[in-house]
């Protein structure tokens, strides 16, 4: 589903709302950037069209991507295309770094975690967002969804310290966003009958997902760490 036409289609709250995941990764990389000083050297590893740069205008910002997860984008404003397994860059080269929605498209996620602990300066701050419960896309380079647990074991073995795994929403926001995913199947004269069944229920559930306290059931995780010294 595009949910980036969606994203335009919809007034701001209203796609705030049904979209929770990616308004929580605006939320989180625009947070990540006001606190990077002044000229820190950030590495945006995964960056794909570099959608966050807009963020980091302050930074010495370097984005890098190996351009082969979706054939429409372009992967032109990319400092360098490389393996995220092997980064083309000497160790502590970096402030900061972000890892944006990309660790499941690595085939070896622990070697890249490796990599980018590589580049960073020791007490650098690190930013990961990963699915948990999201449909295959980008095939076929889509290998993993992650638990928190398994982010933290991921995060602490590859050289990290004072990891934070936040879930974004809980089982009423899923459930809203797996209706939303219903519209994909429907074509022609079926797509308005099949709104007007599913949309009221996306709209009102995340309502709902206070209910949820463990949030075992949601959209994925925002992970936070820091390179340890």
């Amino acid at each position: 589903m595009r949910y980036a036409a969606l994203q335009q289609r919809l007034p701001r709250f209203l796609w705030r709302h049904l979209l929770a995941f990616e308004a929580a990764i605006g939320d989180a990389v625009e947070a990540f950037a006001s606190r990077a000083p002044a000229g820190a050297r950030v590495l945006d590893a995964g960056a794909g069209e570099s959608v966050h740069a807009k963020y980091f205008t302050h930074c010495r910002y370097t984005a890098v991507d190996l351009g082969i997860g979706d054939a429409a984008w372009n992967y032109a404003a990319l400092h360098a295309m490389a393996d995220l397994a092997a980064l083309p860059f000497r160790p502590a080269s970096f402030d900061a770094c972000l890892n944006v929605v990309t660790l499941e498209h690595v085939p070896e996620p622990g070697r890249v975690l490796n990599e980018i602990a590589r580049t960073m300066k020791p007490g650098a701050p690190l930013l990961v967002i990963v699915p948990h419960e999201w449909e295959v896309h980008q095939q076929p380079h889509d290998y993993f969804r992650y638990t928190r647990f398994g982010m933290e074991y991921l995060l602490a073995k590859s050289g990290f310290s004072g990891i934070e795994v936040t879930p974004v929403g809980g089982f009423f926001r899923l459930l809203s966003r797996r209706l939303l995913n219903g519209l994909q199947f429907f074509r022609g004269v079926w797509i308005l009958p099949a709104a007007l069944v599913l949309a009221p229920p996306a709209l009102l559930l995340p309502f709902f997902d206070s209910l949820d306290r463990e949030r075992n059931f949601t959209l994925g995780y925002i992970c936070t760490a820091r390179k340890r010294f």
